[in-house]
């Protein structure tokens, strides 16, 4: 009995223990911020969105938005995304957004559609190109412009870099406008790249 009664308290003490000991808890890490996207990647991600509304999507043309919310984004980058496709089977076109972020003007986060409107071929000197013809990205488009900008980016530090995809008539390819400034409007340099093979094509002030 003796024996018994001891077996039954060392049972015990030992169940009371593992009651008392405080279970642990997994510490949950801080989300990272979204980060800012090339626009390669950007114009991949509404691509594959027009392509449910129009099988036949190309794309018209893109810029980069510049997000107060995102301070710090590298060159190369942005923070929202602009673009246009069209459908010749629709005789339409259509914009579309992708941000990381919800912001002002009616940006959402992720890939966001804008209205519908009438497309009945080339637009003034912009001609819709495959998404295929993209095979530089603008980190390295910024790259190439960087080398042509010389003594400008150095007398201009801090300046915002924006970037507009489009295909115009005296380029064979679809070109990257890498622009010193916020707007071309409000840019006196800018630099084309090609988007296709990535060579310097054309400097403009």
């Amino acid at each position: 009995m003796r024996k018994l009664s001891f077996l039954l308290s060392g049972a015990m003490v030992l169940l009371l223990t593992s009651c008392s000991e405080t279970p642990t808890v997994a510490k949950k890490e801080p989300e990272k911020p979204p980060e800012p996207v090339t626009g390669q990647s950007a114009l991949y991600k509404m691509f594959q969105v027009a392509r449910s509304w129009g099988s036949d999507a190309q794309v018209l043309k893109m810029n980069s938005i510049e997000l107060s919310d995102v301070p710090n984004v590298p060159r190369g980058k942005a923070a929202a995304w602009e673009a246009t496709f069209t459908s010749a089977s629709r005789s339409q076109a259509r914009s579309y957004t992708y941000s990381i972020i919800e912001a002002q003007g009616n940006l959402h986060k992720g890939v966001f559609a804008g209205l519908e409107e009438g497309w009945t071929g080339p637009r003034g000197i912009n001609t819709s190109f495959l998404m295929a013809a993209v095979k530089v990205d603008t980190d390295a488009a910024y790259q190439t412009a960087l080398a042509q900008a010389g003594d400008y980016d150095k007398k201009n530090p801090g300046k915002p870099v924006t970037f507009l995809l489009e295909r115009i008539n005296r380029f064979p390819n679809p070109v990257w406008r890498v622009v010193w400034g916020e707007s071309v409007g409000t840019s006196n340099f800018s630099v084309y790249v090609d988007a296709s093979t990535g060579e310097y094509k054309e400097k403009l002030h």
